[in-house]
């Protein structure tokens, strides 16, 4: 039986942060979905399409493994996603005692609800501070984003 999990966020946009758990979380699974998911409570600075090729490029640029499928899903639980696909882990990059009080309830319906475990990943500490949107405010402002985010996403932004 293989193990497969799923990596969700609004990756909006997807960050250097992002791409560590992304890939550590691909060395522990065998197939290991990214998945771009709406978010209500956020409004978005890129369309869920745009997100999902920068992040299809940013996993081909970083030289991650093959088992890494990137899409999106906007309509029904992500546990329902989960079951859809076989998935029985759900992956969570945690920043700080912020983050594990915010995914904590999340995590405990998700496994009520179907059974999916979450698991939750620390940063890189070079990453542990960077967050999506932060990198969209200091965008907006004309900043330098690239410590931030991968290659395809600065030129992306930059040139927005």
């Amino acid at each position: 039986m293989s193990r497969i999990a799923v990596v969700p966020g609004s990756f909006d946009p997807v960050t250097l942060g992002h791409i560590d758990v992304i890939g550590r979380a691909a060395g522990i699974f065998d197939e290991l979905h990214v998945l771009v998911v709406h978010n209500p409570a956020k409004a978005a600075l890129l369309p869920i399409a745009q997100r999902v090729s920068l992040i299809e490029q940013s996993v081909k640029d970083a030289g991650l493994p093959a088992n890494i499928l990137v899409t999106s899903w906007s309509v029904g639980l992500l546990v329902d996603y989960c079951t859809d696909v076989g998935a029985s882990v759900l992956v969570k990059g945690i920043r700080s005692q912020v983050d594990v009080a915010y995914e904590t309830p999340m995590a405990i319906v998700n496994r009520d609800l179907a059974g999916v475990e979450t698991v939750f990943l620390l940063p890189d500490p070079a990453n542990a501070y960077v967050s999506s949107s932060l990198v969209r405010q200091v965008a907006s402002l004309g900043g330098d984003v690239s410590p931030y985010v991968p290659a395809a996403v600065a030129r992306f932004l930059q040139n927005d």
